[in-house]
């Protein structure tokens, strides 16, 4: 495996980075500007990214961009998109516009209306019905509506490289989203004054930083390992290497968040604060697709 991107990769993760730094919420109060969120959602439209499975691109270029457009708290539908498209490519059928459930709640669902459910071996499409409210601020949840339509089944081998590939686009929002708050932190460390010097002068904010940013560090790692397993390595395997990146991610991933949080102190805590929405993203990245650690046969300390 060569851990470097190529290219075009690095071309795709700038491009990537500038519409989501440009069109992603940049305050909480931004969340609820209509006319941004309406111009994001047709600058990804315009993109193709959501069907870049079906365009040919590997699991690596896919978790690029899930990763940018989590550092930028990106609010509308991408990775649930993005899914349902690669198990239409696997199915061979046009389900049309959609994004997939997990259990009885589509996710990723704004602006969308039908989604799509892996049951067993089996893929079925139904309607979506109302939002769900969740702690997730970025993205919507809401009802998977019945009936639901049977689309095809899944042969084994391609039902564990898509649930590997779910993990690892889950796992490079994590680490986006952790990005993002560690960066908030280190400008405001860098900025706030106590005693007539930077708060980032003293051990106390500079060291958890720097651990921050070494998990930061291994989460790329290991989450560039399990997106190339994704369409490299034999499926189990690619799901081995998918559910411990899972689990390195969603623990490292929390801890720079909270971090991130104490770091501002008291205005950490006050809704003005855009960490707590960089926090809430990843605990509700970490609760889709769960893994334990009964799961994967290497422990982690």
């Amino acid at each position: 495996m060569d851990a470097r991107l190529t290219s075009e990769q690095l071309h795709l993760r700038d491009a990537a980075a500038r519409l989501a730094g440009h069109l992603g919420p940049g305050s909480v109060h931004d969340l609820d500007d209509a006319d941004r969120i309406a111009r994001l959602e047709k600058a990804v439209e315009a993109t193709g990214w959501r069907a870049l499975r079906s365009d040919g691109a590997s699991a690596v270029e896919a978790a690029i961009v899930a990763e940018e457009f989590g550092r930028g708290l990106v609010d509308v539908p991408f990775a649930g998109p993005l899914l349902a498209d690669d198990l239409r490519r696997r199915l061979g059928v046009d389900a049309g516009p959609c994004t997939i459930a997990v259990g009885a709640e589509a996710t990723d669902a704004r602006g969308l209306r039908r989604a799509l459910v892996v049951r067993h071996n089996q893929v079925l499409a139904g309607g979506i019905g109302e939002v769900v409210p969740g702690a997730d601020l970025t993205r919507r949840n809401a009802e998977l509506l019945d009936p639901l339509e049977p689309l095809g089944e899944l042969p084994p081998d391609s039902l564990e490289r898509w649930s590997a590939l779910a993990l690892v686009v889950t796992c490079a929002d994590l680490l986006g989203a952790a990005r993002g708050a560690q960066a908030v932190a280190v400008d405001y460390a860098r900025l706030r004054q106590q005693y007539g010097r930077a708060i980032g002068t003293y051990q106390a904010v500079s060291h958890p930083l720097a651990e921050g940013r070494a998990l930061i560090e291994g989460s790329v790692s290991v989450l560039r390992h399990a997106a190339w397993a994704v369409d490299e390595l034999p499926a189990a395997e690619a799901v081995r290497a998918a559910r411990i990146a899972k689990v390195y991610c969603a623990r490292a991933a929390r801890t720079i968040c909270e971090t991130a949080v104490q770091v501002h102190g008291g205005i950490g805590n006050t809704w003005e604060c855009i960490v707590h929405v960089h926090l809430r993203r990843v605990l509700a990245s970490t609760d889709l697709f769960p893994v334990r650690l009964e799961e994967i046969d290497l422990g982690f300390s």
